[in-house]
């Protein structure tokens, strides 16, 4: 009977922990990793938009401006989420560094809006003096200090996440040493114990014993079987969903910074550095991305983004504006588009991938803190009742 009990309060309670640990993962690890990925991808894109505004007039600067404000309260929604997240001091720290630094970026984006529109008329492409100075400062602090700081928040959360498995890890992996031990121990008690009757009694079957032993058998397998098959499945959710989905965050975060260096390289006229940083960044992102069919709608793009360079070194920034930015097949802000959807879709159905696996396991979990209760309690009970009789006997 000291066994069932030990049995079942190491059982119970492992169980109950595996639950707590599990919905760490799910509703603060996990998202808190999906939050910072997001982050670095919206201020990607808030810098790329930023770009596009000083490119393009009319109506296309006004379409650039919504996706701005649209990317700004992306930014603000994720810094306030990672706030309400952050486990320490560090976190937190990061989170209101990032807050400072984008509160600058903001304010050197609206000089460079301003200085554009009350400065003279100036060719396709061409800024003010002040206004591309203004715009160098604003893309410096985005680069030099935005995003290795979202970085760093990045780094963060999946090394939350990575503690939140190895936690839960250590405790399925007490479960299933003192579930086996304990389980096999009370089943060999129980037999020696009927065994012992048996011969002392002269009593062949004793019911009660019988049924506490299967009970006590199919309890230890069940909840060792729990314990090995919810590593099973949020392990493989985490390897094939949730890295996947990360990993897509963040080489579209690159391949929108990449792209703004196409835009970047027209408004700083023609200056090598964006060109060369655009290779760098296609490089990685063609050797990141596992997807063939992503990889060559990339490919398109990084075309587009050529012919943008070719032009523009003929002198022909008008016409070097129109492809960067044109919607028709072959210019590149459509291959852009093609690329950006495809990356799009597989994230969101890794992201869901992960989302099922994680509601399956919490299904598997249900109920385990008051299942051994219910079945080593009648263990518990069932031991004395088939000991009663035989002891009876000797009045």
């Amino acid at each position: 009977m000291v066994t069932a009990v030990a049995l079942l309060a190491s059982t119970s309670l492992l169980m109950g922990r595996v639950q707590q640990q599990v919905r760490v993962i799910g509703e603060e690890a996990a998202p808190q990793a999906a939050t910072a990925a997001d982050l670095y991808f919206a201020l990607s894109d808030l810098d790329a938009q930023v770009a596009r505004m000083l490119l393009i007039r009319d109506g296309g600067q006004i379409d650039a401006l919504g996706t701005y404000r649209e990317r700004s309260l992306q930014v603000d929604a994720d810094l306030q989420r990672s706030l309400t997240t952050a486990t320490g001091d560090a976190e937190r720290a990061i989170v209101l560094d990032l807050l400072n630094q984008l509160a600058v970026y903001r304010q050197w984006v609206w000089q460079t809006l301003t200085a554009q529109s009350q400065g003279p008329p100036q060719p396709p492409g061409k800024l003010p003096p002040d206004a591309l100075g203004y715009y160098t400062q604003a893309t410096n602090v985005l680069h030099l200090e935005l995003l290795p700081t979202a970085q760093r928040l990045r780094d963060a959360g999946e090394m939350r996440l990575d503690r939140a498995y190895a936690g839960k890890r250590s405790t399925q992996v007490w479960g299933v040493v003192l579930t086996v031990v304990l389980g096999a121990g009370l089943v060999v008690l129980l037999l020696a114990l009927q065994v012992w009757m048996a011969r002392r009694f002269r009593r062949v079957l004793n019911p009660a014993l019988a049924a506490a032993t299967v009970l006590t058998a199919v309890l230890a397998a069940a909840a060792g079987l729990v314990f090995v098959r919810q590593a099973q499945e949020l392990g493989a959710a985490r390897d094939d969903s949730l890295r996947p989905y990360l990993a897509l965050s963040q080489a579209r975060a690159l391949s929108y910074d990449a792209a703004a260096d196409t835009s970047r390289y027209l408004i700083s006229a023609n200056l090598p550095l964006y060109r060369d940083d655009f290779a760098r960044k296609s490089e990685r992102l063609v050797d990141a991305v596992a997807d063939k069919q992503v990889v060559d709608r990339w490919l398109a793009y990084e075309r587009g983004h050529e012919k943008v360079v070719a032009l523009a070194g003929a002198g022909r920034t008008g016409a070097a504006i129109d492809t960067l930015t044109g919607i028709r097949r072959g210019d590149a802000a459509f291959d852009f588009s093609y690329f950006d959807a495809a990356v799009d879709e597989i994230a969101a159905g890794h992201k869901r991938d992960f989302d099922r696996s994680l509601g399956d396991t919490e299904r598997l979990l249900a109920g385990w803190t008051l299942i051994p209760v219910l079945l080593l309690g009648l263990v518990i009970l069932l031991v004395p009742l088939g000991v009663r009789r035989r002891l009876n006997e000797y009045r």
